[in-house]
């Protein structure tokens, strides 16, 4: 499951990185959106990696903080895509304002001619 999970945020951050230099202002949104979701999805491993078991109180352990799951990375992701999401649908409203003042989405505002 690590392995999984470690590929996905790999290539989540890998794609996110190639939209980020890539010229048009939509690729850049959505290349921000993708690094976005991949430290979400590193954060969120980082609290405890389990499959069909309690999220946070495993039973029939000592109660000491050794068998406690972590919740404080499953709140910072919860908050995280909010964030993201208004922050997303900001920056798509001023792309389409940019675009109808501009004309164009290139990201330096120059198109190239081919």
């Amino acid at each position: 499951m690590e392995l999984i999970l470690s590929l996905a945020v790999g290539v989540l951050a890998g794609a996110g990185v190639w939209l980020l230099l890539r010229p048009r202002t939509f690729q850049v949104l959505i290349g921000l959106a993708l690094l976005g979701y991949a430290v979400n999805l590193f954060i969120f491993s980082v609290g405890s990696l389990a499959v069909d078991k309690e999220p946070i109180v495993k039973p029939g352990l000592a109660a000491n903080l050794a068998n406690y799951s972590d919740p404080l990375p499953q709140s910072l992701v919860l908050t995280a895509i909010v964030i993201g999401f208004a922050t997303t649908a900001l920056f798509l409203v001023v792309l389409l304002a940019l675009r109808g003042l501009s004309g164009g989405d290139h990201v330096d505002g120059s198109e190239e001619a081919p």
